[in-house]
């Protein structure tokens, strides 16, 4: 099986990276290839296409930081996303944000969208990794507004934010690539204050729960 590990930074899963240095072979029945997109929605969908035009791989796991909506989620926390979609797509009109799909520009059970999400089928295979599985939501802008934030969880009832995810949710969904989005919680949303994140913690714990899926799956 071939299974193409996926970061937004480098940083982000730099612990993996040095052990796939070392070891070279981190599981006994997986090839992993390596793919760094950029920060954002466009240089992840970009750097994704454009991979799968050279190699197709039987798996996708992109793996990240991530703010959250919670506090009942401690910092350092690892989750699978469950699902993800573009918040920052639509209008604020009369105090309430509404969505493409609101506003009919687009169906809302349109492919690869079901009812507004992009929703990963591979249901057992996020049960397998044993993972607490959330909804996310993905964004062009990181979120500081309290009347933003609110809106989000009006309307999506998330529990994580990335610039990334639904990108990824995307491309497979559209190509048919069964994917993994894992997210450690650096930061809760809105919250700007660096000394309060935890990316130390958070990067360590990413990295041993991504060592440890690809080394089961």
């Amino acid at each position: 099986m071939n299974c193409l590990v996926v970061a937004a930074t480098a940083n982000e899963i730099s612990p993996f990276l040095e052990k796939y240095r070392t070891i070279k072979k981190i599981s006994v029945s997986m090839d992993i290839d390596i793919l760094i997109t950029g920060i954002g929605l466009t240089a992840t969908t970009y750097s994704l296409v454009k991979q799968l035009s050279i190699k197709r791989p039987d798996l996708i796991i992109q793996a990240g930081v991530a703010g959250c909506f919670t506090t009942t989620i401690p910092l350092g926390t690892v989750v699978a996303i469950k699902q993800d979609t573009i918040a920052d797509e639509g209008v604020v009109e009369q105090k309430k944000l509404r969505t493409i799909f609101d506003l009919k520009l687009m169906p809302q059970n349109q492919f690869p969208f079901s009812k507004g999400w992009l929703i990963n089928p591979a249901g057992e295979l996020i049960k397998k990794i044993k993972l607490k599985a959330v909804k996310g939501i993905s964004v062009n802008e990181i979120t500081t507004s309290k009347q933003v934030i609110q809106f989000y969880k009006d309307k999506f009832h998330p529990a994580t934010e990335s610039m990334e995810g639904s990108a990824l949710h995307y491309v497979c969904l559209m190509e048919k690539i069964p994917f993994l989005q894992i997210r450690s919680i650096s930061n809760y949303i809105g919250e700007r204050k660096k000394k309060k994140w935890n990316l130390k913690d958070s990067i360590h714990n990413l990295n041993q729960e991504l060592i440890r899926i690809v080394a089961e799956l």
